[in-house]
């Protein structure tokens, strides 16, 4: 499997324990250092990411993904998903957005793991 092939699916991984709120799923494809740049500016590091996805403040229903674009160089990689979600957040009703996330990714040991996430609607 190509680098390529290992990120799409980790981000088809990261998307299904987002709606699943499978957090031991979700604190294996985020590095320790991930932080979440949502579309406000408001930045959350990876504890409190997770955390407000298994209370309820962040709820994700679904996710189709519409298409990605990768680059990967060496150990470190970026890619960028377009995706339409369905979720309710921070007491918001449920909505479908048209949700872009920039990633930053490193390879430790041999496994991707999501380092940066920055939100967007495209």
């Amino acid at each position: 499997m190509t680098d390529e092939e290992k990120i799409t699916r980790l981000y088809q991984e990261m998307y299904t324990a987002m709606v699943n709120k499978d957090r031991s799923v979700l604190e294996r494809v985020h590095d320790d250092r991930f932080v979440l740049v949502h579309m406000t500016g408001m930045r959350q590091p990876k504890s409190a990411y997770i955390d407000a996805i298994m209370n309820g403040t962040l709820n994700y229903y679904s996710a189709v993904h519409e298409g990605s674009q990768i680059a990967v160089n060496g150990d470190s990689a970026t890619l960028t998903g377009r995706s339409r979600v369905t979720a309710a957040v921070f007491g918001a009703r449920r909505h479908t957005w048209r949700l872009q996330l920039r990633f930053g990714l490193e390879k430790k040991d041999g496994e991707w793991r999501f380092t940066l996430a920055e939100a967007s609607m495209y």
